[in-house]
């Protein structure tokens, strides 16, 4: 029988290596696996690459990964929090001005488009986005039709952390509103899909119209609040 739910955090994030790029769902504070990402602090894995929207947002979360030193480079779009006056807001900016983790600064559609090509197995691509600025430097452009274009490569996870309304054993996801973001295109471009949902149902409780994430693309299921999780 096919059933990819976990009974906790720990077995959830077991087997991430050092050095793996993880991909981090979340916008701002919707969608944020937020206990996926404290697993993962207690966890030990550590020189990692880490893919999310922004660089932490509040005290908790991927800002205690950061202010561990587990994070060796960020690939986001916003490298600051929101949050400044809480614990650990300003991890990032104090770690990158002392040159202990590196930063590769991508506009939010260009970083989409890079998972969405890691996923189709396609190779690099041009797009216009960041032509002539310090984005684009060292890397490849070109002048088509009067339109210059920058070249971006694929980009891929080791691991995708990702959150879902419901979930049920073979994988399926459903998604709320906002909380969606970015976890469809970083469960496609992962080798290992980790998802904490909010209510596991039983197989055909989401309607098939509503899976939002089919199973094929996701490898583990963890309930957020199951006992075992406490």
């Amino acid at each position: 029988m096919l059933d990819k739910t976990v009974v906790s955090f720990a077995d959830a994030v077991s087997g991430v290596q050092d050095g793996a790029t993880i991909l981090i769902g979340g916008f701002g504070s919707s969608g944020v696996p937020t206990e996926l990402i404290c697993a993962l602090l207690d966890q030990g894995a550590t020189d990692l690459v880490v893919v999310n929207n922004n660089a932490g947002n509040g005290p908790v979360g991927l800002s205690q990964l950061v202010a561990a030193g587990r994070v060796r480079k960020m690939i986001c779009s916003f490298a600051r929090s929101s949050n400044k006056a809480q614990p650990n807001a300003v991890a990032f900016a104090e770690c990158y001005r002392a040159g202990r983790i590196e930063l590769e600064c991508v506009p939010q559609g260009t970083m989409a488009e890079r998972m969405r090509a890691a996923a189709a197995g396609m190779g690099p691509f041009f797009t216009p986005t960041s032509y002539d600025t310090d984005l684009a430097k060292g890397k490849e452009t070109r002048v088509i039709d009067g339109i210059g274009y920058v070249l971006e490569t694929p980009l891929k996870g080791d691991f995708a952390l990702i959150k879902a309304l419901h979930g049920d054993r073979w994988g399926n996801l459903k998604y709320r509103y906002a909380g969606r973001n970015f976890a469809p295109v970083m469960a496609m471009a992962a080798t290992t899909t980790i998802a904490q949902v909010d209510q596991i149902l039983a197989l055909g409780e989401i309607e098939p119209e509503r899976v939002d994430t089919p199973g094929i693309f996701v490898q583990r299921v963890v309930q957020t609040g199951n006992r075992q999780n406490a």
